[in-house]
This record gives C-alpha cells, structure tokens and sequence, in this order.
C-alpha cells in the first residue's frame, strides 16, 4: 500500500508543492504529519489532546501545530511539532510530500504533509500537550465502519464527513476530513467525500 501512496503523491507532487503557502511571514497557518508506518497495512499515528488544554481538550489529531516565526517551512512546522509532541526525531521520518491546505473554521490554514517512519519506532507523548498515542490501520479507514456522518464547515464550506471510533477514540472532524480527503484522492477510497457545498 506504500509505494501506491508514494507513487500517487509523486505523480501528483508538483502541484501539491505549489500549493504549499510559503514565505518568511506565515502567521494564522499550521501543519500536521500523516505519519504511517513502514508495513504492508500502514497504521497512521493520532494522538488525543490532554483534558487540560484550553482549546481542542480532549480531541483526537494528528501530530502538528502553528507555524513558529523560527521555522524555515511548514514542513519543518510539521517535524518539529511531531517531535514536541510524540517524541518522534526529525532524522526518523522519510517525508512523501504535502497534501491539500485546508482551513479550519477558526480561520487556521492546516497543511497536513505524509511521512513514513518504521513500524516499531518508539513513541512518547508529551504530558503538556497530550494525553495519549495510537495507531490506527488504514485498513480501517478503508473499510468505512462509520458510527455517523458529520456536516462540518472547511474552507468555507460545508461537507459531510464520516466519524469513526477506534479502540475507545473518537475521530471526527477536522481529522477525519484530512484522512478522508487522503483516502480518496491518494488511495482512490470510495467514502463519500462530498465536493464542497459553499456557504452562505
């Protein structure tokens, strides 16, 4: 399943650079790693937000955050955030390529990049930040074993996107629209994925 992801990206990887925001001032954008496993049925690494964070508590999210004045590229946002946060070294990580930015209702522009690390790499979760790690295979996402369909708001519009529970977690959301949008359009999945519907 890897090298059908590596060899979509790479069909496909000068525009998903292109559409990659750059420059030196990138205030209001953030970035997250698709971070799956080297094995014939990659599991993709989440976390779950700590109860004590003022925003997003509790929440299940792929590793990553803002972009800081001192990083050179939101690809570089996405390693250093991954490696605050679960302890994942920069140097471990063999990087595919960006997918789509998408914002948030909050007005964040999110580039979520793909990655590729080794099926038993160590992972530790920053008690500051988060409450836990889990891998979860893509095999399930493929599956489809939706719980519900949400109606969420994402660049200014509304699509419906399935949620999941895995092993207690709940995925929904923001995640779940990047994972969906990567299953779709990188492994050709068949979820419902509806085009956007602008908002009023």
């Amino acid at each position: 399943m890897l090298n059908k992801i590596e060899a979509s990206i790479s069909h496909q990887l000068a525009e998903l650079e292109a559409g990659v925001p750059k420059g030196s001032a990138l205030h209001g954008h953030a970035a997250v790693l698709i971070a799956l496993t080297d094995e014939p049925d990659p599991h993709v690494i989440l976390t779950k937000r700590s109860a004590n964070l003022s925003t997003h508590s509790g929440e299940v999210s792929l590793p990553g955050g803002r972009w800081d004045v001192t990083d050179p590229s939101l690809q570089y946002t996405a390693l250093r955030e991954a490696e605050e946060e679960i302890a994942l070294p920069m140097d471990a990580v063999r990087m595919l390529g960006p997918l789509w930015p998408r914002t948030t209702r909050w007005k964040v522009s999110v580039t979520p990049w793909v990655a590729v690390i080794a099926k038993d790499i160590a992972l530790t979760p920053n008690p500051g930040e988060l409450d836990a790690i889990f891998r979860v295979p893509l095999s399930f996402f493929l599956a489809d074993p939706r719980i519900r369909t949400d109606h969420i708001i994402m660049d200014d519009c509304t699509i419906h996107l399935p949620a999941y529970r895995y092993d207690g977690y709940e995925i929904w959301g923001f995640t779940a629209g990047l994972l969906t949008e990567f299953m779709v359009k990188i492994l050709g999945a068949s979820q419902a994925h509806n085009e956007c519907v602008e908002t009023a």
